[in-house]
């Protein structure tokens, strides 16, 4: 898979070639410049590929079918600067991504459920402007939860928190990829999410630079976290 800007002017993926197993969770590492966003992006189908082929469960996910409608019912993404919409209620800001396949008191009841799940029903009627900077990653991350995601997809998602509240998003991450199953992949420089993880990534100039897998093991901070999964999942 390769992908260019500025008229191929600039390389961001220089032939990348992976496979990712269903429910695995997986690190991409790598120095800045190295693609891990711009990987992230083409897997979320935010952006497609100069060249390649992204196949899920075995079928090619190419520009045929719509990226929105896939994207929308099959991936949740947590970006590293939330993303959230700062005149919306928190409350909101979660249901937005359930709107246009549920009805409007649907969505907001399964987005109520998601932010009592991860302890932050108390702030669902604050406007995203008035949130601190922790309580709005956790907002990110419960708008990527409420859609049950079967991709579970983490730009550097502890990146701008500080570490009892990136431990508590990574207990939510990993917590969900172990009770439901779903993929994760998580863009990281910090050493301990990655060994969390079964699989790691290197990227170096845009391509592999190397690849370690582990056997899967249940560490604390997975259990821990199962047991404080949003109301939504279960």
């Amino acid at each position: 898979m390769r992908k260019s800007y500025d008229r191929g002017l600039v390389c961001a993926l220089a032939g990348v070639d992976l496979a990712i197993g269903a429910g695995e969770r997986t690190a991409i590492t790598g120095s800045t410049g190295s693609g891990k966003s711009t990987l992230l992006s083409l897997l979320a189908r935010l952006d497609e590929p100069d060249e390649g082929v992204i196949c899920i469960d075995g079928i090619s996910v190419d520009r045929s079918r719509p990226s929105e409608d896939w994207r929308a019912a099959n991936v949740g993404i947590v970006f590293q600067l939330h993303h959230l919409m700062s005149h919306l209620t928190a409350i909101e800001n979660v249901a937005l991504p359930l709107f246009p396949r549920h009805g409007r008191r649907e969505a907001m009841r399964r987005a109520a459920a998601t932010l009592d799940g991860i302890g932050l029903a108390h702030r669902s009627g604050a406007r995203a402007s008035t949130l601190s900077g922790g309580e709005r990653q956790m907002v990110a991350v419960a708008r990527a939860l409420v859609v049950e995601p079967r991709l579970l997809i983490a730009d550097e998602p502890t990146g701008s928190v500080d570490s009892a509240t990136g431990e508590r998003i990574l207990r939510l991450l990993m917590g969900w990829s172990t009770a439901s199953g779903a993929t994760l992949l998580i863009a990281t420089h910090d050493a301990a999410i990655a060994a969390a993880c079964e699989c790691v990534v290197r990227l170096r100039d845009g391509g592999v630079e190397s690849v370690v897998e582990r056997e899967r093991r249940e560490a604390d901070v997975v259990s821990r976290a199962a047991q404080s999964l949003p109301a939504a999942a279960s």
